[in-house]
């Protein structure tokens, strides 16, 4: 319980830091970055664009104050759950942000269902059966996942499966069917890392002295494999999790672009598209918040998985 205390403190203090470093940088980004959004907004309000007009726009948003001063009025807005209003839709970028993030939640753990169901198998195969043809089934999947790109690869099931055979919607959100295959895509995209993890470190657990001494106690081979060998195995699994959700947020949006899903990857390329900047500093914001909570959570994880973190040892 202490140990589980001291992970969630650390990391809330992470958290603060890092919401005041990724919220200036995110801001001067936007204010720097080629484009006006004054001409954004004009263009929205469908109004001729005259020197008095961006005079009013500019103390209407408070483009005419120091960076500082803006970014001042912004961070209060940020500690008060008020991320701005879209340029293009006049609604408040929280209430976007949240209309779109329950698809991309629920295509994330799509996503992860189908690692899991994937790479976990095929790590434990190519371990059990080293050298022979298993482990050659599972290596050359790892090779080949590694290579193809993920919209090639979804471009490949969606001519197979949608296309050729019809079993498969194409795009949008509606049905379960059309949550597979871009669950699918995710999944596979994410896959060959874990299965060479998971098979390499599973190799070396089954040659330790620990494992040997379980079977020498009576435990049976398949046992030994599940209680002892794959749970201390999955911590490995767990730590590359935690270092690679950014790149599953970044993976996520090609995936829902090429099945037209209708989440925060659609979402944010329209944004920059349309230099919608209150939107795009508050998808940034967000984005770092999930990381650091999903850190988190995967710290807690290590107290389930690992014993010896359990009874003492740090997370470092």
């Amino acid at each position: 319980m202490r140990q589980a205390v001291s992970i969630i403190g650390s990391r809330l203090l992470q958290l603060i830091i890092m919401i005041m470093i990724l919220s200036f940088a995110t801001f001067v980004l936007m204010k720097i970055t080629p484009g006006d959004p004054v001409r954004a907004l004009l263009k929205v309000d469908d109004v001729i664009s005259t020197t008095e007009d961006k005079e009013r726009v500019m103390k209407e948003y408070g483009f005419d104050k120091p960076i500082v001063i803006q970014y001042v009025q912004w961070l209060k807005g940020v500690a008060q759950l008020d991320l701005g209003e879209s340029i293009l839709s006049k609604r408040p970028v929280l209430d976007i942000i949240l209309d779109k993030l329950p698809a991309t939640f629920a295509l994330s753990i799509g996503g992860l269902i189908a690692l899991f169901v994937i790479a976990v198998p095929l790590g434990v195969l190519g371990a059990v059966y080293e050298g022979r043809w298993p482990d050659y089934i599972s290596r050359w999947f790892a090779i080949l996942g590694a290579s193809i790109p993920s919209f090639w690869l979804g471009l490949l099931l969606i001519y197979f499966f949608s296309l050729k055979w019809n079993l498969l919607p194409v795009m949008g959100k509606g049905t379960f069917a059309h949550f597979i295959l871009p669950s699918i895509t995710l999944g596979i995209a994410m896959a060959p890392l874990y299965i060479k993890l998971l098979r390499e470190r599973l190799i070396s657990t089954l040659q330790s002295a620990y494992i040997e001494s379980a079977y020498a106690r009576g435990l049976g081979k398949g046992r030994s494999l599940l209680v002892h060998a794959l749970r201390g195995s999955l911590v490995p699994l767990v730590t590359m999790f935690g270092l690679s959700i950014g790149s599953l947020l970044g993976g996520i949006t090609v995936i829902e672009i090429l099945f037209s899903w209708p989440g925060m990857g659609e979402m944010i390329v329209q944004a920059v598209m349309q230099r919608d900047y209150p939107l795009i500093q508050g998808y940034i914001i967000v984005v770092g918040l999930l990381v650091v909570m999903t850190n988190l959570v995967v710290d807690l994880l290590y107290l389930i998985i690992d014993p010896q973190i359990r009874h003492g040892k740090e997370i470092n």
